[in-house]
């Protein structure tokens, strides 16, 4: 439904059950103000079905509660409207005063007042219905085949060769990106490629020039710009062409369309979307003042490791000095220790000979003294067997006689013998032998083992021990 159309239809016949009321001295009933804002709010509620009306935005306010609260008006009337803050969260935009725009949302009543309003669900700018359905449908569709992927998009470079701007000569952005390269980075070339940013085959010409900046391939980075307008103006980067262009490109792309509150569809696509065109310039401009920082610091970094460097070098070469003298005193010194290893071979060689001859003399002697007698050490040898083969009879007769001795001691300390003697072992109901009278009781029963059996006995009387 519009605005500026009548007032819907009339109010229908049927009336809505009348809640109890006070009866007038005539026997009709009165109603309270409460129960007329309430049956009007319900008749409201059942005739008006949610639909879209059309206005201009006035008195927009935004409550601490986060509600928004404005007026929509015409050329013939205004109305009253809310928008709760769970509604609003959604809005792609913030309404401003005297903007055209389109709100879906139903005829209420604010029963404490007995105000008529509006409560929208969903707003957006006037005239932009279907354009925004394309907007959707496009922006799916290219996210459906993976366009829009974080993974697909390029790092911009740290120190371009050369920045790329497409966008039109006569745009204002234009200047804002030059004017920011100029401030950040003098020294990095910039190519502009001009090109219609709006109307009639703006898209495809775009598109075009990404080509062409690819082909050509002169730059490092690309600036796709333009400054804010309508979505009708800024329509040429929601379009398709535009879209897969910027996905195909080889160089990197940051896009600069419109204002920070502007998306378009090329945001999606580019490898960095920056607020502004001046965003842009310093997204792909190294900074003149860091880089300034970052050689100084590199050139202190260097200059102290040269330092460094030639101190040991320097170091190196004293001490090479300290080593290189005249090649005269060298000969000299070097003749002189030839010299006395001479000597020190000769009287080497000398005593080594005389220590040989003196050995071999021993030698000799100690040869002529050991001159073995095979005969005697034979007699020798066979003595010493027949000694040996004595002792080793004598040793095991004697072993034997011992091991026999303690055979019968262990015999005579077997128990069986000792109970052969006569003796007996008394063992109680665990079979554990008794050695204590104490721990015994009368009528207890034990075990006498004997040496031919074992008897059960049961203890008449347990006695102390008698002194001997």
């Amino acid at each position: 439904m519009d605005a500026s159309a009548p007032a819907a239809r009339a109010p229908q016949t049927t009336q809505a059950t009348p809640a109890p009321s006070s009866p007038t001295r005539s026997g009709q009933d009165v109603l309270t103000v409460s129960e007329v804002n309430r049956r009007i709010a319900g008749l409201l509620e059942r005739n008006f079905p949610l639909g879209w009306v059309r206005g201009e935005i006035s008195n927009f306010t935004r409550a601490a509660s986060g509600h928004w609260y404005f007026s929509l008006k015409d050329a013939g009337a205004q109305i009253r409207c809310v928008m709760f803050k769970g509604r609003n969260q959604c809005a792609d935009f913030t309404p401003r005063e005297g903007e055209a725009v389109e709100v879906r949302a139903l005829v209420t009543m604010y029963e404490a007042r007995g105000e008529l309003q509006l409560s929208v669900e969903g707003i957006r700018r006037a005239g932009l219905g279907n354009l925004y359905e394309a907007f959707l449908r496009l922006k799916a569709a290219l996210e459906a085949q993976g366009l829009f992927d974080p993974a697909r998009k390029r790092p911009l470079p740290r120190h371009p060769r050369a920045i790329g701007v497409v966008t039109s000569l006569q745009a204002a952005a234009l200047r804002d990106v030059l004017t920011t390269l100029r401030r950040r980075a003098p020294h990095v070339p910039v190519i502009v490629y001009p090109v219609p940013v709006q109307g009639a085959g703006a898209s495809e010409r775009i598109a075009a020039m990404l080509d062409t900046v690819n082909a050509r391939a002169e730059v490092d980075v690309v600036i796709l710009c333009r400054g804010g307008g309508s979505i009708e103006d800024l329509w040429a980067f929601n379009e398709e062409p535009v879209a897969r262009a910027v996905a195909a490109s080889e160089i990197p792309i940051v896009a600069g369309v419109g204002h920070e509150t502007d998306v378009t569809i090329v945001d999606f696509v580019a490898d960095v979307r920056a607020p502004t065109p001046t965003g842009a310039a310093e997204l792909v401009s190294p900074d003149r003042a860091r880089m300034l920082r970052d050689v100084g610091r590199d050139w202190d970094a260097l200059s102290a490791q040269f330092r460094r460097q030639l101190d040991r070098r320097a170091q190196t070469v004293d001490w090479l000095a300290r080593r290189l003298r005249s090649p005269q005193a060298q000969m000299r010194e070097r003749r002189t220790q030839l010299s006395h290893l001479e000597g020190r071979l000769r009287f080497a060689l000398t005593g080594r000979v005389q220590r040989a001859e003196h050995v071999q003399r021993l030698l000799t002697m100690r040869l002529t003294a050991a001159r073995p007698d095979v005969t005697r050490q034979r007699t020798v040898l066979q003595q010493a067997e027949a000694a040996l083969a004595r002792a080793m009879r004598d040793t095991l007769a004697r072993s034997q006689e011992r091991l026999a001795r303690q055979h019968t001691g262990l015999e005579l300390l077997a128990p069986q013998r000792t109970l052969e003697r006569g003796y007996a072992v008394l063992l109680d109901a665990k079979g554990h032998a008794i050695r204590d009278p104490n721990a015994l009781h009368a009528r207890a029963r034990i075990e006498a083992r004997l040496a031919q059996g074992a008897v059960d006995i049961e203890i008449a009387q347990v006695q102390p021990k008698l002194d001997m």
